[in-house]
């Protein structure tokens, strides 16, 4: 049973809203962009190319993504009864892309980083049509999140335009430098990614300081949904790869493409679309922080407890 004050605080948690200006969402844009650039400046058309002579495992990483993750989320909010826009933020983070975080994960674990690349390429072209989708479906579903749903004026098409821009464009051109100057996409991706992680780290953290009284009131309302959230996740990359029976590099892999979601995103949709909705941003918020300080944890271990080196990349 919640402590009294925690009641409260529950109820409260869809009244109120993260402040995030214009300025600042416009900035949101651009890192996102920015992560999304570096994912393409990452991918060749090659990785497609691998993705279509290795369609099971692509197809499972798919399922469990697009399918799977979203609708082990939707119970999971069920079961933890929690308000409805913290049901959304979990709902919105499950409908999210991997981001290339998955990729480092993945070759610092000694995962097939050849099969990383190429499903975090295939999964940000599919979100583009599926997030949307996805987000409407479940989200209409949750008892406790489709009357918000339904005060925002937000229509799966208007969606659908916002990802394709802030996806679509940043990815045809990176993989079109990529393709036309490979040596410049190279090393523009040994810059552009990192970089754009730690604009994004800052973003979150200057909104915790700028919001922090809201954070230190609410944040353990989000806690535990996190924890478990992210545990789950991590845990269906990895049991599927096991009942399908890949080899173990694959599983690595499965784990961090299935567990690593591209949470910046979700803040931008968070902010354009609901206004910064309290249990939303927190959950999208901490889960950006949290999925990868345990991501980083998960690898490690693996690293530590299996014989493939950390640098053995199998061409796909």
């Amino acid at each position: 049973m919640l402590h009294p004050l925690l009641s409260v605080l529950a109820t409260d948690v869809d009244n109120i809203t993260i402040d995030f200006d214009e300025g600042s969402l416009t900035f949101l844009k651009i890192v996102i962009a920015l992560i999304l650039f570096g994912v393409a400046l990452d991918t060749k058309l090659e990785d497609f190319a691998a993705a279509i002579r290795r369609p099971i495992p692509i197809a499972i990483g798919v399922v469990a993504q697009f399918v799977l993750l979203p609708a082990l989320t939707f119970l999971l909010t069920i079961a933890l009864d929690v308000r409805g826009s913290v049901a959304l933020g979990m709902i919105l983070v499950a409908c999210c892309p991997p981001g290339n975080v998955s990729n480092i994960l993945t070759h610092r674990a000694g995962g097939d980083v050849a099969l990383s690349v190429s499903m975090t390429a295939v999964s940000n072209v599919l979100a583009i049509f599926m997030l949307p989708i996805n987000l409407a479906f479940w989200g209409g579903l949750s008892p406790a999140g489709d009357d918000l749903l339904h005060e925002v004026d937000m229509s799966v098409w208007e969606t659908f335009g916002e990802i394709a821009l802030v996806i679509g464009l940043p990815f045809v051109a990176g993989i079109t430098i990529t393709r036309l100057w490979p040596r410049v996409g190279h090393r523009a991706h040994r810059i552009v990614g990192p970089v754009s992680f730690v604009l994004l780290a800052l973003i979150i953290v200057l909104g915790f300081i700028g919001n922090f009284d809201i954070f230190r009131d609410y944040i353990t309302i989000v806690l535990l949904a996190v924890c478990l959230q992210n545990a789950l996740a991590l845990a269906l990359g990895y049991a599927i790869a096991r009942v399908t029976r890949l080899p173990v590099r694959q599983q690595k892999a499965m784990t961090f493409e299935v567990g690593v979601r591209n949470t910046g995103l979700g803040l931008l949709l968070v902010f354009t679309y609901f206004d910064g909705l309290g249990g939303m941003a927190l959950v999208a918020a901490w889960w950006g922080l949290y999925d990868i300080i345990t991501g980083l944890l998960v690898a490690e271990v693996w690293r530590r407890r299996t014989a493939a080196p950390a640098d053995v990349v199998v061409p796909a």
